[in-house]
C-alpha cells in the first residue's frame, strides 16, 4: 500500500452535528450514524471511518417543512418577493464562500466516493463555472422580462415567478455538481428548498453548511440528514411541496410521488437511469471509436447515468474491435484516488463487488465470456472490469442498468436490430455513434434523435457542456436541465396585464417611477 499523502489524510472523524433549519445551524440532539469510506488507511484492509451525520426522522422533516413554508409565506415570503438583483447577490456571496471550501470538499469527494483527484477538482470547479453561468443566464433573462409588451388592446409585463417549496435529492456519483445543478436553479429563482444529501457524498456537504446558512435569508435552505424513508417520505406525505427535484432511481421517484396526498400539483424535475448503447458501424475509426467507449463505458467505474452501458458492434468487425478493446481495459491503472495517473479506483459502495460479480455470473452462465484477462479480478473493495461478449436478451446484464465496471458487447448485422432494441428500451437519454459515411449515418441521425435526446457522433456520451440540454425520454428524465432550461424548470410565467387606457396606463406609469414593486420594473441588470 502506497502512503498516503499528508494533505489528503484523515487525521480525525468529522462530527457533523448540526443541521440547517430556519436560518440556524441548529444542534442535534438524537442519535448519529458513522460515515465510512471503502478505500483502507491501513496496511491491513479495513474501511476508513470518516465521520457521523445526524439520523433523522418525522419530527426534524416537520420541522424543515415548516421552515420552508414560512419562509416562501404563501408567496410572500422576502426570498419570493425580492428583487431579482438582490437574489443574485445572495447567489454570488454563496459562491465566493463555497470557492474557499475547495481543499476540504475535493477531500471528502475522493474518500466518500472514490472519485479521482482530477476529476474530483474538476466537480468542484465546474460547480462554481455552473453558479457563476447560472447568474449570467438569469440577469440575461429578467434583461429579456424587464419591459412591457401590448397585444390587442391590453398591456402585459411577463415574468417568472417562483412555485413554491422543492424537495430536492441529488444523486451520489455527483454529489456536488448534479445536487447543485437542482440546488442552485431552485434557490436563485425565489424557490424555497429543503436538501437531504445522498447517503454517499454526504460530509462533503458540511463545509458549505455556514456559506448556505449566511449567504441567504432564514427558511430559503434547509439541510438535513438520514434515509430516505425516515426523512424524505414525510416530508412528502406533508403535501407541502410544490416541486420534487431528484437524480437517482425511478423507483424512488416513484414511491416519493405516491406518497404525496396531490399529485396533480406536484412538479417533477427527475432525472433517471439511463441504458445508453454505442452502436460502431463497420467503417468506425476503431482508434476513435474504442477510445471513446473506454471512457464511455469506464469513467468514474462506469457510476454515471451517461455512461455507455451496452456496444453494439457490427460483426464484420467484432473480432477486432474486441481484441483491441479488451487489452486497453486491462491496461487500465487501478489505485486510490490521489494517484498519480489512476483511472479506476475503489467503488463506494460495499455491496457494489457483489452485484457486478452476480451479473457476470448470470451472463456467463448464458453463453457470455470474459474477453479481458483481468475481467472480475476481485479485492477488498474492487471488481476489475469485465468485458462480456456475446451477450443476448437472456442475460440480466442486457436489461439492467448495471451502474458499475461490467461492460456488455452485442453484434449486429443489420443496423434495425439496434435501433428496435432502442425502441424497445426502457430509457431514451442518449446513444454513440462510429462511423463515417454520411449516407449511412444521416437517416440514423434522423431516426435516433427520435428514440434518445442527444446523439453523439464519434464520442461517448457525456452531460456538459452546461448550456445545452440535458433530459431523457421514457423513464430516464422528466423535465430539462441545462442553464437555460433549469431557471425555467424551476418557475412558471407570471404576469400583470392592464387594458391599454389613460387610467391604466397612469397607474403603470407611476409603479415604474416609483419602484415600488419589485415585479413591475424595468430595471436592468449588467
Amino acid at each position: 500500500m502506497n502512503p498516503i499523502p499528508e494533505i489528503y489524510q484523515i487525521k480525525a472523524p468529522l462530527v457533523q452535528s448540526t443541521y440547517l433549519v430556519d436560518g440556524q445551524l441548529k444542534a442535534w440532539t438524537g442519535p448519529f450514524s458513522e460515515v465510512y469510506s471503502s478505500i483502507s488507511s491501513t496496511e491491513h484492509y479495513a474501511p476508513t471511518l470518516l465521520g457521523t451525520i445526524p439520523t433523522m426522522g418525522e419530527s426534524a422533516a416537520d420541522e424543515v417543512v415548516q421552515s420552508a413554508v414560512n419562509a416562501y409565506d404563501k408567496g410572500q415570503g422576502i426570498w419570493p418577493t425580492m428583487k431579482v438583483a438582490d437574489r443574485i447577490k445572495c447567489m454570488e456571496h454563496f459562491v465566493a464562500q463555497m470557492k474557499l471550501t475547495r481543499a476540504e470538499v475535493v477531500k471528502f469527494l475522493m474518500w466518500e466516493i472514490g472519485k479521482s483527484l482530477v476529476d474530483s477538482e474538476k466537480e468542484f470547479d465546474r460547480t462554481v463555472e455552473y453558479i457563476y453561468d447560472t447568474i449570467e443566464d438569469y440577469k440575461e433573462l429578467d434583461r429579456n422580462n424587464a419591459r412591457f409588451t401590448k397585444s390587442q388592446g391590453v398591456n402585459a409585463m411577463v415574468r417568472r415567478g417562483p412555485l413554491g417549496v422543492v424537495l430536492c435529492l441529488g444523486p451520489y456519483n455527483y454529489p456536488l455538481n448534479e445536487t447543485f445543478s437542482l440546488l442552485i436553479p431552485a434557490i436563485i429563482m425565489g424557490n424555497t428548498v429543503i436538501f437531504k444529501p445522498a447517503k454517499h457524498g454526504v460530509l462533503l456537504i458540511s463545509p458549505l453548511l455556514e456559506a448556505f446558512r449566511s449567504s441567504f435569508p432564514k427558511g430559503v435552505i434547509n439541510i438535513v440528514y438520514g434515509r430516505g424513508r425516515d426523512v424524505a417520505s414525510p416530508i412528502m406525505k406533508s403535501g407541502k411541496i410544490d416541486i420534487l427535484a431528484l437524480i437517482g432511481n425511478s423507483k424512488s421517484a416513484i414511491a416519493l410521488q405516491d406518497q404525496h396526498p396531490n399529485k396533480n400539483r406536484l412538479r417533477l424535475i427527475l432525472g433517471l437511469e439511463a441504458k445508453n448503447p454505442a452502436i460502431i458501424l463497420p467503417d468506425a475509426d476503431l482508434d476513435l471509436a474504442i477510445q471513446e467507449c473506454v471512457t464511455g463505458t469506464l469513467s468514474f467505474n462506469g457510476q454515471r447515468c451517461t455512461a455507455l452501458k451496452v456496444l453494439y458492434v457490427h460483426e464484420s468487425i467484432v473480432d477486432e474491435f474486441n481484441k483491441r478493446f479488451a487489452a486497453k481495459v486491462d491496461a487500465l491503472s487501478f489505485g486510490n484516488p490521489w494517484e498519480s495517473g489512476v483511472f479506476l479506483t475503489p467503488l463506494p459502495e460495499s455491496e457494489k463487488p457483489n452485484y457486478i460479480q452476480e451479473l457476470i455470473d448470470d451472463a456467463t452462465q448464458k453463453g457470455a465470456k470474459i474477453i479481458n484477462v483481468k475481467g472480475g479480478t476481485r479485492t477488498e473493495n474492487y471488481i476489475f472490469p469485465a468485458v462480456l461478449f456475446p451477450v443476448n436478451k437472456e442475460m440480466r446484464l442486457y436489461h439492467e442498468e448495471q451502474f458499475g465496471p461490467v461492460i456488455p458487447i452485442l453484434t449486429f448485422k443489420d443496423i434495425q436490430e439496434p435501433l428496435n432494441d432502442m425502441a424497445e428500451s426502457n430509457y431514451g437519454q442518449q446513444v454513440s455513434l462510429f462511423g463515417r459515411d454520411i449516407k449511412t449515418i444521416a437517416p440514423l441521425i434522423d431516426t435516433l434523435v427520435n428514440l434518445v435526446c442527444r446523439v453523439n457522433l464519434n464520442s461517448s456520451c457525456q452531460r456538459g457542456p452546461d448550456i445545452y440540454p440535458f433530459t431523457g425520454r421514457k423513464d430516464s428524465a422528466v423535465g430539462t436541465l441545462s442553464i437555460h432550461d433549469a431557471l425555467r424548470s424551476f418557475s412558471i410565467r407570471t404576469f400583470v396585464a392592464s387594458k391599454d387606457n389613460a387610467y391604466n396606463n397612469e397607474i403603470l406609469q407611476a409603479l415604474l417611477d416609483s419602484k415600488a414593486s419589485n415585479f413591475i420594473n424595468t430595471d436592468y441588470i449588467l
